[in-house]
Parts: structure tokens; sequence; C-alpha cells
């Protein structure tokens, strides 16, 4: 039996890639474990397997919290927030892409908590450690006993060796020890400590609200608490928050160049977020608008895939001409599934969470715009749902570059051999998916949409585009240890 905390898998809802987590922490004021609460609610589009709180109270210490399944479902309750007492607080959300590929256990729920000589600490983090395996082993064999599966784990380890005096001198210790992706949040009994690894893969923000500073993976987050945005963490930034101090910025890492995660433009970040001064919703409006330019098409309506491709085909729409309509209609409440799914339930597929408007596409020529073809079984199904509501044509526009590479910066993605993009063409995944044409915005066009007029710098990259590309701005040494093929020069 499922654990009935779990929300229960969609085998149909598997064509999508995810974001490993969402980070939230405050420190000042009274109560920070409800703004954190609440500040994860904002983040859950970054995860929903699972969710933990850690807060301290001078005269409890540390408290914490894990559940499976949705914030709404159980850091609303009144009971459960008067245990995490106290003015700091910082909080996880998490869909697993490290460790255990079964179910989530409730050992791998984040933040993880550790009591060293110099005091406790609890960490979340967000990204993906690409060296974990190989810290893991030499851990392990110089005497330490893992609790998770998860790699955020080494960090605490790895913090607990260091011979250095104070906690966030133990972080930086840790952390040039990483590699990868990562923003960490974490706290101690006074501080509140934020760091963005040297690349600036992985987002984080920092907010405040009457006297409380607060960091978060997006600006939404802060939104959601009233709290005023003040910054962007930098790339390899650390920043240590107290109550009577304020913010302290340090530099613990040698500066690089930033490659910032592209496809938090196309799909990760909520709409409503802004990336380095720029509204998503105006980036994915633009993309549209950049894929209208590239691929056009004759055609009676535009419609989204919803409800991440819906700013995208606003663009298109515009630019081309052609009318946009809600073609396909997304059931809001399907969360949760409501029933055990048996085979059959599995046979309805995508058709529990979308439904076509049948009077607005028949007989029409339809463009979908959606954010990404991943495994193509989705757009299989959508596409069904379409000719079976009596459309003339079906036409896919995307508004991303074929996605040909997986992620191991924290991002759930299939092994390279289940991407369609991987083996097959732009043609030929046309004629796979059994559609009248297919067309991706090209990497240019995607860099011209987040801002980069001239668009991609081949010989030095400004994002990490590396599920388009295959170029890694950090090896991955565990996958090439496990045998991943880098990409060639032929390819």
């Amino acid at each position: 039996m499922s654990d009935p905390q779990m929300p229960l898998a969609h085998p149909f809802d598997d064509d999508k890639l995810r974001e490993e987590c969402g980070i939230f922490g405050l420190v000042g004021g009274s109560d920070a474990a409800n703004f954190v609460a609440l500040g994860l609610h904002a983040l859950q589009h970054r995860g929903q397997e699972a969710g933990g709180i850690v807060s301290y109270e001078a005269s409890q210490g540390f408290n914490s919290a894990r559940r499976f399944g949705y914030v709404r479902d159980n850091f609303t309750s009144q009971s459960l927030m008067q245990t995490l007492p106290g003015s700091l607080a910082i909080g996880h959300v998490r869909y697993s892409t490290s460790g255990s590929k079964g179910p989530t256990q409730i050992r791998d729920v984040q933040p993880f908590f550790g009591e060293f000589s110099v005091g406790g600490v609890a960490i979340a983090h967000n990204g993906n450690i690409t060296n974990a395996d190989a810290l893991r082993r030499e851990l392990i064999e110089r005497g330490s006993i893992f609790q998770s599966s998860s790699d955020s784990e080494c960090i605490i380890h790895l913090m607990a060796r260091s011979l250095q005096r104070d906690i966030p001198a133990r972080m930086e210790d840790a952390l040039r020890r990483v590699e990868g992706a990562f923003s960490v949040i974490a706290m101690t009994r006074t501080k509140l400590i934020g760091v963005r690894d040297p690349l600036g893969v992985r987002p984080l923000v920092l907010g405040r609200v009457g006297d409380a500073w607060c960091l978060a993976s997006e600006t939404c987050a802060l939104d959601i608490i009233g709290a005023d945005f003040v910054r962007e963490i930098e790339p390899g930034e650390m920043v240590v928050i107290t109550e009577d101090k304020g913010v302290e910025s340090h530099r613990p890492f040698r500066p690089q160049r930033p490659r910032f995660c592209i496809f938090e433009h196309v799909y990760f970040s909520r709409p409503d977020s802004l990336i380095g001064g720029r509204s998503v919703y105006e980036t994915r409006h633009q993309i549209g608008v950049e894929l209208a330019r590239e691929a056009p098409v004759e055609a009676d309506l535009v419609c989204p895939v919803p409800d991440s491709g819906t700013p995208a085909a606003i663009g298109y729409a515009a630019e081309s001409g052609i009318p946009y309509g809600m073609g396909i209609v997304r059931n809001q409440y399907m969360g949760r599934t409501f029933i055990e799914p048996t085979e059959q339930i599995r046979n309805m597929g995508v058709r529990l969470k979308l439904n076509v408007n049948r009077a607005l596409i028949e007989g029409k020529r339809v463009i979908l715009v959606d954010d990404s073809v991943v495994r193509g079984t989705t757009s299989r199904k959508i596409k069904e749902m379409i000719l079976d509501a009596g459309a003339a044509e079906v036409h896919f526009r995307i508004a991303s570059p074929p996605t040909a590479w997986p992620c191991f910066y924290g991002v759930d993605t299939p092994q390279r051999e289940k991407l369609l993009a991987a083996s097959m063409s732009e043609d030929e995944m046309r004629d796979h998916l059994g559609i009248d044409s297919l067309r991706f915005i090209s990497l240019d066009g995607l860099y011209r949409a987040v801002g980069e007029a001239k668009g991609r710098d081949d010989a030095a990259p400004q994002y990490c585009d590396a599920c388009f590309s295959g170029e890694y701005p950090v090896a991955p040494s565990d996958q090439i240890e496990k045998g991943f093929q880098l990409k060639t020069a032929a390819e």
C-alpha cells in the first residue's frame, strides 16, 4: 500500500523536467516557522513529494517537523506549528533527483540537522552535488555514519570534520570540497546563512519584511509574506544574517564566470517571479515572440499546453497575428489522485488532467505551444486528443531547444537514451509524434528572449544550457565514473 500522506504518482505525468526543491529561511520577528511555511507554499511547484521545517527558540532549542505531501496539508495545522517556535527557521520542499529512486523516505526529507562541538546547524540544499558518490565513500571510510541517501547530507559530514571554529567557516570548508550546483540555506542558534555555488546555477534571493530578513529560491516566496525583494545572492557569495548585525557578505570561492540555469526562465520558476531583474512571465512571452519569428506556420488558432506553455503561446499569437484560444483546459484539482490509479485509470492518461475545448478546436488548424518535449509520451497523447476533437491540422511549437542531454545539477532528467531529442532529428520527432509540423526555438533565439541581443556566445556561454547543448560547466564526475559519455566533437 502507498503511504496515505504521499501524493500518488501520476504515471502519465512523467514527461516533464522537474526541479529538485525549493528553500526558504527567515530570521527576526516572531513565529518564523509560520512565515517559512507560507514561503514554502509559494515554492510548492519546485517540489511536491515532501517538506520540512526546522526552527530555533532559546528555551526549547532546535525543533523540526518533516512530512510527506503538500505544505497546505501539513504545515497549516496550529498544533504542528506550535511545536516550531522561535524567530529563526528554515524550510525545504522536495522532489528527489539524487539518492533513492524509489519512494521518498522520511529520512531523506530536509532540512538536515547536525550537532557539532561549536553548536547545532540545520541545512536545506537546492541543487545536485556531482561528486557526491566520491565524497560519500571517503567520508564513510573515515567513520561517518550516513542517515539518508541524499547527496546533501555530505555537506553536514564535511562540516563535522572541519577544524574551523565557527559554523560559517565550517560551511565554507565543506562547500569548497563540493562540486556541482548548490544554493544552500542554513541556520545556527543565532544566524541565517545563505550560499550560492561559484557558477550561480541555482537561484537564491534576499528579502526583508519589517525587521526580519529572509532567503528564498524565488521572489514569489517573498511576495506571499509581504517581504520586499532586496537583491539576488551573487554567484559564489555567502551571506550571514543576524538580528542585531543584519547582512554580512563573504566571498569564500574563487570567482568564476556565472552560468545560471537557463531552464529556470523557460519552465521551473513561477511566472510571477523575477530573475536577474526580468519578469519570468515577460521572458516567456518573448520566447513565444522569437518562436513565431523563427517558425511561422499558417494556422487558425494558437493554443497553449497549460499551464507552462501559456505565456509563450500568448507571445506567439501576438507576433503571428493568429488568434489565441484556450483549446485545452486544465483540471485545477488534479494535485492528488483521487482514486487509486488502476490500469483503467492509467489508460485514461492525460485526460485526467487536461480536456480539449472541442467547440474551439473542431475544424481548425491548431498550433500547440508547449515548454518542452522530453520523452514525447505526453505530446502524443495531447495530439490524439486534439485530433479526436476534430482539428484539421496539429502543429507543435516548443518554447525551448530540444532536450538532448540529462541535467546533473538538480533537475530530474531521464537517462539520455530516454530523451527523444538524443536519438531523433526534428523531422524524425515530428514523424514519431504524428503531427503536421514540429519546431523548437533555437538556442540563439532562447538567448535573445532572455535578454542576450546577440544570442549565445559559443566561446563563453552566458548560461548553463547543458540539457540543450551537452556542454557541462562542471564535469559530472560521479556520472563519468559510471560510464556517462560526454559530448564529442562530432556531436
